[in-house]
């Protein structure tokens, strides 16, 4: 395996490759990566519908971390991931407008990819599954991501990335695909059963359960306020303060931290 201080180093050239990318190969993968990170949160779900409390959440878990294997070994791009590219914009390996540029990029489509899925779990209605308990729960998920407060889901986030960066730099470690795979599987099966907060797994989760609300019969068995659950309310309460939680806690807390570490000039 690599050691840390090879990790370091090695960023430093995936970083380079990712800055100059071209727009739209970016973008593409982008897509990719968004749509890998919902269909493991629609598996997720689907195996923990029927499920409560911590069984059902360590269920959900344990199927997540599909998600970022796909990413890490199929290729493509995950704006939580590329906080690590803060580590060669601080060896002036790259501007930080070629960072800002891949995450800006990299978001959008990142976003794109997940409502996609969103949009396709609630038209095939394989939502319906479990007599619609699936839909409840969809709906009911999404509704509470929306109702925490902004410092809460702030803090989630910085957990949540801290752990997701962690899990690729792990990945980074290995050299065969089974050592990635057991490497990252950890980091984000703690993330979930946390219940910490992914802004890319949440461009699935909120627009599933907003698509889910426009089916009367999937409306009809939610237990939750539905109330609060809007397309603003997702933006604003959740969205913006779990991203700018998951670069904090990704760029700072993992890339800063092991760039000070390991490539700092004394």
């Amino acid at each position: 395996m690599n050691s840390p201080a090879e990790i370091a180093k090695n960023y430093i050239a995936i970083g380079k490759g990712k800055a100059t990318m071209k727009i739209s190969r970016m973008f593409v993968l982008a897509i990719m990566a968004g749509m890998f990170i919902a269909i493991a949160g629609a598996g997720a779900s689907t195996a923990s519908a029927t499920l409560t409390g911590s069984v059902g959440r360590l269920v959900n878990a344990c199927v997540f971390p599909a998600g970022l294997t796909l990413v890490i070994l199929a290729g493509s791009e995950l704006f939580t991931g590329n906080c690590l590219m803060i580590i060669p914009v601080l060896e002036k390996e790259i501007p930080i407008t070629g960072m800002l540029k891949n995450w800006i990029v990299v978001y959008l489509g990142n976003f794109v990819g997940g409502v996609f899925v969103a949009w396709g779990m609630s038209a095939s209605h394989q939502l319906s599954l479990y007599d619609g308990q699936l839909a409840a729960s969809t709906i009911n998920t999404a509704v509470t991501k929306v109702s925490m407060s902004f410092g809460d889901a702030f803090l989630k986030g910085v957990f949540c990335n801290f752990l997701v960066c962690l899990a690729v730099w792990l990945a980074f470690a290995a050299k065969s695909a089974a050592g990635k795979i057991i490497a990252l599987f950890y980091p984000i099966m703690v993330f979930v059963v946390c219940g910490f907060e992914h802004s890319i797994a949440n461009m699935f989760y909120c627009p599933a359960g907003l698509f889910a609300m426009g089916n009367p019969d999937y409306l009809a068995l939610a237990t939750a306020d539905v109330s609060k659950l809007t397309w603003g309310s997702f933006l604003v309460n959740n969205l913006i303060p779990v991203t700018l939680g998951n670069i904090v806690g990704g760029a700072l807390l993992v890339g800063l931290v092991y760039w000070f570490v390991y490539l700092k000039k004394d």
